[in-house]
């Protein structure tokens, strides 16, 4: 009965289980997790609100058990990452526009949710599962059918985030729209963004580069670099404390033991191999193939590149291998079993038969399918037992690489051999699958064939001799200067990040390193951490806190190369200016030393214009375009790779045709994305504390 119901009901409920995938990444029941603070543990702030560990981790549970309604599967640790990221930011931002919503006396009531579910029309709605596959749109009937037929605890679960979803979304549309009512497009505006966007001009250009002027032949004094710091102190403001780290990772990576001992592994499995003519699935498995044997034929596509391009150079019965792929880093070979030709879309229809006793069901489903073979309709007797007798496509791309007991490859194989109407009837289970093929489309080759793919996998061995070898290292040098000064001789390359936050999940981009994480920011400056084991058991890391940037302004010594950068381009435009100023025509700008030409066309004022020469966007040179007179040698323009000059010596029009409609709906959605970065300003004066590390 279990396995049946498995493919039982593949229309509106098939529709809510896949839309749900999707949906559990928006939903936001985790928002009902606002709770009495029972913990002085908090991974937390906002607004002066502490959230406590507990509390978000009632959020996170209360997804990773939708995930495991949808799924059937626990929530791998990379899927839990970024559910815990979601849960966090999403948490973060409606709470910041709760606050200033209800300044502002903004609600959503009950019969808004109810309004907007009955309409039907909101965009809000069509990021819920109740999707109709063919409009693709939300459909009521698919969510009225789910609250009828779905079991009553899902039903309870589903509805709460659908509602929560709307509820919040709508809270946070209603206070973007109240934003986006204080700007407001105009015709005039409309026109003049027109015009800077279709009024090209083409130009002669020369630049002086800045790399013409060699860095060393510019003094840059430090009261320059503390002057220019008090103008662009804001600019230098840390919301949270940071670290800068310095650290080593060893990568552990096989031997060329390693990959003699896993070559020689695939040429005894390939000897094996040619030996066997049966239970390929358990001997696949014990060879700890990556590639698990499916008995049903599968096209190329399902099978690894390295495999499919040498399946048609092999004869049925044939061992290809052992041979090495470096796209995998593995050793392979694989035998063909069968190729034949099947379609690659089948269009099927079926009728689940299942009676008080086996014996019973057995004889009911001979009756059904002898009676389809009869002529019999198939939809009047998939009716008569219950069911719809829809007709469903299996396309091999959907199939072939999902994960299937017995009975589905009984039901696939069948499919695969069946003629268009012709039926079959399989035991399922505890009971019986009758299956008619409607259709067949797309004949292909399709091959059984079994596949020994073995990565290239370091040893213990070589494992024990990279930590013993590292250890050893590390217990050498226990301070930051020691591992500065050792570490290139003894092999290893120390690395270094600054600005490090605490709401990094990793360090380096490597799994696992959540001690490590903690560890950097209960540390002192100057301190060395323990050897950490971490990634997939294939890194080994040792990090260093090099400095602690406490929240506020970062002192002048840490931004004095950012703004020795800014003081030096500023010097050597000066300079170049004063070569170009004096030149009366472009030709005279030619003759000088270094300078270098090139002619660019359709510069617009609406874009940055990308200069070849000097390699680097240039958004000046469309405002002093604009403006130019045509034949007209410009002034001297300070750019980001250099200083130009340029005369225009053409202008036209694009062929667009205006319509002030367009246009102004065009600002309204650009002025939307600009509005939208209120939130940061809102994350800003929210004063939003990360503490998650501590604790996740």
């Amino acid at each position: 009965m279990a396995t049946l119901q498995k493919i039982r009901n593949k229309g509106p409920l098939l529709v809510i289980v896949i839309g749900l995938a999707l949906f559990a990444f928006i939903a936001s029941d985790a928002w009902r997790a606002f709770q009495p603070h029972q913990t002085k543990q908090d991974v937390g702030e906002i607004n002066g609100k502490e959230i406590s560990a507990q509390e978000y981790q009632s959020m996170v549970d209360e997804y990773t058990k939708v995930q495991e309604k949808l799924y059937g599967r626990t929530t791998s640790d990379e899927e839990l990452t970024q559910a815990k990221d979601y849960i966090w930011e999403s948490y973060v931002q409606y709470a910041l526009i709760e606050n200033e919503a209800k300044k502002l006396g903004l609600t959503v009531t009950d019969a808004e949710i109810k309004a907007l579910i009955k309409e039907g029309i909101s965009p809000i709605l069509n990021q819920t599962p109740f999707i109709n596959p063919q409009t693709r749109r939300f459909d009521k009937d698919i969510m009225d059918y789910f609250v009828k037929q779905g079991n009553p605890e899902d039903v309870t679960l589903i509805m709460n985030y659908t509602e929560n979803q709307l509820k919040r979304a709508l809270l946070i549309n209603k206070f973007q729209n109240l934003l986006m009512k204080s700007v407001i497009s105009n015709p005039v505006e409309a026109e003049y963004s027109f015009n800077a966007r279709t009024n090209q001009s083409d130009l002669l250009l020369a630049v002086l580069p800045y790399s013409s002027i060699a860095d060393s032949t510019v003094t840059i004094s430090s009261s320059e670099i503390k002057d220019l710091y008090k103008k662009k102190k804001e600019q230098f403001k840390n919301t949270v404390e940071t670290r800068d780290i310095k650290y080593i990772d060893v990568e552990i990576t096989p031997s060329e033991a390693d990959r003699i001992a896993v070559f020689n592994d695939v040429t005894e499995y390939s000897n094996e191999l040619a030996k066997t003519n049966d239970e390929f699935a358990s001997f696949i498995r014990s060879t700890g193939s990556t590639v698990p044997f499916i008995d049903l034929p599968i096209t190329k596509a399902a099978l690894p590149t390295d495999i499919a391009n040498r399946l048609d150079s092999v004869a049925i019965g044939e061992i290809y291998g052992p041979f090495y792929n470096q796209a995998d880093d593995s050793y392979n070979a694989f035998k063909v079993l069968s190729k034949q030709l099947a379609p690659d879309s089948i269009q099927f229809r079926q009728i689940q038969v299942i009676a008080a006793t086996p014996e019973a069901t057995k004889t009911l489903a001979d009756s059904i399918n002898n009676a389809i073979k009869g002529g019999a309709d198939f939809v009047e007797l998939a009716k008569k037992y219950g069911q719809t007798g829809e007709s469903n496509w299996a396309v091999s791309q959907n199939y072939e690489t999902a994960q299937m007991d017995a009975n589905f490859i009984k039901v696939f194989n069948a499919l695969n051999t069946l003629a268009p109407k012709a039926s079959a009837n399989i035991e399922f289970g505890q009971g019986n699958l009758i299956v008619q093929v409607v259709d067949r489309k797309a004949m292909t080759n399709k091959y059984k064939v079994a596949v020994v793919k073995r990565p290239v996998e370091f040893s213990k061995e070589t494992y024990t001799k990279a930590y013993n070898d590292f250890s050893q290292f590390v217990a050498s040098n226990g301070t930051l200067e020691q591992l500065m000064k050792n570490a290139e001789e003894n092999g290893y390359r120390l690395l270094e990040r600054n600005e490090f936050m605490s709401n990094s999940h990793t360090v380096s981009g490597i799994r696992g390193t959540r001690d490590a994480l903690k560890w950097i920011f209960d540390a002192k400056k100057g301190e060395v951490s323990p050897l950490y084991d971490c990634g997939d058991n294939n890194h080994l890391l040792v990090v260093a806190v090099s400095d602690i940037n406490e929240e506020g302004y970062r002192p002048v010594e840490k931004v004095a190369d950012i703004l020795r950068a800014e003081i030096l381009r500023d010097k050597k435009a000066a300079l170049l200016t004063e070569k170009l100023k004096n030149a009366k025509s472009f030709d005279e700008i030619k003759s000088i030393a270094n300078v270098v030409t090139d002619t660019v066309k359709h510069v617009t004022f609406s874009a940055p214009t990308y200069v070849s020469v000097t390699h680097s966007s240039e958004p000046v040179l469309g405002g002093e375009v604009m403006g130019a007179e045509l034949n007209k040698l410009s002034d001297p323009v300070k750019g980001n790779g250099g200083v130009y000059v340029f005369q225009v010596y053409n202008r036209e029009k694009t062929n667009d045709t205006f319509n002030a409609k367009t246009e102004e709906e065009n600002l309204s959605n650009m002025n939307m994305r600009l509005m939208s970065r209120f939130i940061g300003d809102l994350y800003l004066k929210g004063e939003v504390k990360d503490s998650r590390y501590l604790f996740f």
